[in-house]
């Protein structure tokens, strides 16, 4: 781990990280379908409007579409005022996805005002890092929900990397690593990242807190506890209460900064969290 940085990047009025997220908005753009791990506690359907979660979408769209998009939002009396970042959260993972970069490079040169996020699964982070840096990328998500590889094996069935598929733990080393040395580059560069961690009652209870801790020794500067979905591999499992997601949380809050305020959504949404 370095210990040199760049002066964090301005995030100011990110609806994330302080920006008063009553005030200030977001528009995700679902421009990266493909995905290059498989979470047990994931299920993509592209076609369910009414449902708020991650990985969900009416539509994928092109860079193009993407960038028309911005446009139509940006016009809105509404919506208009209140948007101040521009994200990419898939369905998919961003980084497996080269329409990210490119939707990044349109929107960037038409409004370069709006701030740039992307929330990854972290297995691509260090590779692709350069270029975020270069394409403004100023805040990072990294969703992270285990340090033990035996942990890790029970959460994610593969990954695939390189053209090659990898499985149990040593899908989960490979992940893991690269997660975490995706964090130390992004907070290098001056990125503000925040790491989720989805909370699995009975898999992942005594991760949580491990995760905290060396997430924020390589830069991190929130910790974001989700409750499980319960669905896809995991939807025999029982979600956490509210009070167990409440103290996992507490117990990290002498670590690293808590964010409650998550509502876990859409790749598609639009305008303030409500």
């Amino acid at each position: 781990m370095g210990t040199s940085c760049k002066e964090r990047k301005s995030i100011q009025g990110h609806p994330c990280f302080g920006g008063n997220h009553h005030r200030n908005g977001r528009i995700h753009l679902p421009v990266a379908p493909r995905c290059n791990i498989k979470c047990g506690y994931c299920t993509r359907r592209h076609d369910c409007a009414n449902e708020s979660r991650p990985g969900v979408t009416s539509r994928i769209l092109t860079p193009e579409e993407a960038l028309e998009k911005v446009r139509e939002v940006m016009k809105s009396d509404v919506l208009g005022p209140v948007i101040k970042v521009v994200g990419i959260a898939g369905p998919g993972d961003p980084l497996a996805n080269e329409e990210t970069f490119e939707t990044f490079r349109l929107a960037g040169n038409e409004f370069p005002h709006l701030i740039k996020c992307l929330s990854t699964n972290g297995l691509l982070l260090p590779e692709r890092i350069r270029l975020l840096d270069e394409l403004d990328v100023r805040s990072v998500t990294v969703t992270i929900s285990a340090l033990d590889p035996a942990v890790g094996a029970r959460i994610y069935s593969w990954i695939s990397r390189n053209g090659k598929r990898y499985e149990g733990r040593e899908a989960a080393e490979i992940l893991i690593e690269n997660q975490l040395e995706g964090v130390t580059r992004a907070a290098q560069l001056g990125m503000t990242v925040k790491v989720n961690s989805v909370l699995i009652p009975g898999v992942n209870d005594r991760e949580v807190i491990r995760v905290a801790e060396e997430v924020r020794k390589r830069g991190a500067f929130v910790l974001n506890v989700m409750p499980l979905i319960p669905q896809a591999d995991f939807e025999t499992s029982r979600a956490p209460t509210p009070e167990q997601l409440e103290e996992v949380r507490a117990a990290c809050e002498g670590v690293i900064a808590q964010f409650r305020h998550c509502r876990q959504c859409r790749a598609d949404a639009v305008g303030l969290i409500q």
